[in-house]
Parts: C-alpha cells; structure tokens; sequence
C-alpha cells in the first residue's frame, strides 16, 4: 500500500462497536513480530519508544530519535503506522505543524497529540486549549495539503492525571466538551487513556461523533466488552513493552543465579 491507501484503511478500521485493537510496539523489530501475529495497523507507544533507547516520557526522546525510529518502523512493515507524538514537541501551532510534517515525509498516517502541558504541570486550561485546537487544526491542514487523510487521534489526560477513579465521574461533562472540540478542530478519534469504568466510557461514546480510544490497563473492560460500549479503538500503551522487559528479566535473572 502506498501512504494514502494506508492512511485510508485506518481510517477505516476505527468503527463504533468494532474497534480497531492497537497492540503498541516501539521499534522494528516490535513492529514486525506484531504484524506477524496478524496487526492490520501499528501504533507506537511514547513510553515504550523512550524507555526502549533510555529515556523518560515525556518528550525527553530527541525528536530526531523518534522520526528515525518512526521510519524504520515504516520501511520494516507494510502497515499503516501512527506515531505517539505527545504534544508534537511544540506548543506553537506552526512549530506543531512543522513537527508532524516531518512524520508525514517518513511515512506515518496518523499521531497522538495530547492537551498535557509537556514541558510543564496540568492541562492547559480553557483559554489556553483554543490554541491547542488551532494547532490540531494547522497539523490537519498541513497533512491535507499532501494529499494525505491524516488521522489525528486527540487525546485528553484529564481521567490519565487523577488518580482517584471515584473521581472520574465528575471529569465527563468536560471531557465530552473537549471531544466536541477536538472533533470540530478536525481531530478524527478521541483518547482517553486512564478511563476504566464501563458506564461513563459508554456516556463518552454515545456523546461524541469521533471514535473512542480506551487504553488498556489493570481494570479496564475486555475488548468484547468494550465494542459492546460503542469504543471505535483499543491500544495497550505500555502494557506490552513492561510485559517483554519483565519477561526479560525474570530470563536473565534465572541465568545469573546458576553462576
């Protein structure tokens, strides 16, 4: 498949009630061992890319480290490929755009990009989120001037930064209100990774036109019971990469206690 027949098919696949199921990778070698267990798309994981070469979250990765990473990811598996971009490692509309230009010439056909202050503390807040919408907005423009349907998956981390799952409760009639947002912005799928609880996931998603991503994670739905809620796409974070490091360990910690 060419870039925009993969960008096409993605987009396809993130279907209300029959989710696209995203198991994040965060290299090549990743990426084609997920494709051969039978992935019909790849995402990375922005923990798992950075832990992978060192790393903290959190856009300490050099941004030069993730293109490349992202292009051998893309040359290595014929599969349509979004990156985690974080907040795009600009808080500028136009350095946004710029940024996610550079994933567009690699091959990419989609990204995350989160309303986490990343170089800061908290959400940005209501009168700063329009120039978040703008960039989400310029990012789209950019992608479309290359011919390319370029799938932004806006992602909120209002239930991801509290803690307190009795809490979350509260957070929904913003969250919905920034997926109105996002989606009139452009954004093609909304992200709400931390959210667990099957009610209020089912509330977000009969609520919004964009399709739901639900993360995995300890407590969370299965992914049966999650299409039943209406979610449109299910990913696993960094879920897989934790599950191989600790695999790895416990291997080499049998090795080291024969000698």
């Amino acid at each position: 498949m060419n870039q925009i027949e993969k960008a096409k098919a993605f987009a396809a696949l993130h279907r209300k009630g029959d989710p696209i199921v995203l198991y994040n990778i965060w290299d090549a070698g990743t990426a084609k061992a997920v494709a051969d267990a039978g992935a019909r798309a790849l995402a990375t994981g922005s923990w798992s890319v950075a832990a992978a070469h060192g790393f903290a979250d959190g856009e300490k990765l050099p941004m030069a480290v993730l293109v490349e990473t992202a292009k051998s990811i893309n040359d290595a598996v014929d599969l349509p490929l979004s990156v985690d971009f974080e907040g795009a490692y600009s808080a500028e509309p136009q350095g946004a755009a710029a940024n996610v230009a550079r994933l567009v010439e690699i091959g990419a056909i989609g990204i995350n990009f989160e309303d986490r202050v990343v170089a800061g503390e908290g959400l940005y807040p209501v009168e700063s989120q329009a120039a978040r919408i703008r960039a989400i907005r310029a990012i789209r423009a950019m992608a479309d001037g290359r011919d390319i349907p370029f799938f932004i998956n806006a992602r909120t981390d209002l239930f991801l930064a509290e803690s307190d799952l009795s809490k979350h409760a509260g957070l929904v009639d913003e969250a919905i209100e920034r997926g109105r947002a996002y989606a009139a912005a452009g954004g093609n799928g909304f992200f709400v990774p931390g959210l667990i609880d099957p009610g209020l996931i089912e509330k977000i998603c009969a609520a919004l036109s964009l399709p739901v991503n639900i993360m995995m994670r300890a407590g969370a739905p299965d992914v049966k019971t999650l299409a039943k809620l209406g979610v449109g796409r299910i990913s696993y974070g960094p879920g897989p990469y934790r599950s191989m490091m600790e695999k790895l360990k416990q291997e080499a910690a049998a090795i080291y206690s024969l000698l």
